[in-house]
C-alpha cells in the first residue's frame, strides 16, 4: 500500500517527476469522502415532474384565457345582435305609427271630402 501524500508534496512534485495531476490520478491524495444523495434517482423525476405541472399549468392558464376571450367575444356579439334588434323593432315600430298616422289622416281627408 502507498502511503498517503501530502497535498503541499504532491503539488511541487516529489524528486520532481511527480506532478498533483499524476498523484491525484493514482488515487495518493487525502481528498475528503464525497456524500451521494441517497435521492438522486428521484431527482430526474422531480425535475420531470416539476416540468409536467408547469406545463400543464400554463396550458390551463392559456385555455383559461383564450375562454375569457372567446366568452368576451360571444358576449359583444350577443350585445351587438340584442342592439341591432332593439333597433330593427323600434324602428319598425316608428314605420308602423307613422303609417298608421299618414292613412288615419288620408282616412279622415276622404271622409271629409
Amino acid at each position: 500500500m502507498s502511503a498517503a501524500v501530502d497535498p503541499a508534496e504532491a503539488a511541487a512534485g516529489i524528486n520532481g517527476a511527480t506532478a498533483a495531476g499524476s498523484a491525484r490520478q493514482h488515487g495518493d491524495t487525502c481528498d475528503q469522502a464525497v456524500l451521494l444523495n441517497p435521492f438522486l434517482p428521484f431527482s430526474t423525476a422531480k425535475v420531470l415532474s416539476l416540468k409536467a405541472t408547469v406545463l400543464l399549468l400554463l396550458t390551463l392558464l392559456i385555455k383559461a384565457r383564450v375562454q375569457i376571450v372567446a366568452g368576451s367575444a360571444i358576449g359583444i356579439f350577443l350585445l351587438l345582435l340584442q342592439t341591432l334588434v332593439f333597433l330593427a323593432i323600434s324602428g319598425g315600430l316608428v314605420l308602423a305609427a307613422g303609417g298608421a298616422a299618414i292613412y288615419a289622416k288620408q282616412r279622415r281627408r276622404t271622409a271629409a271630402d
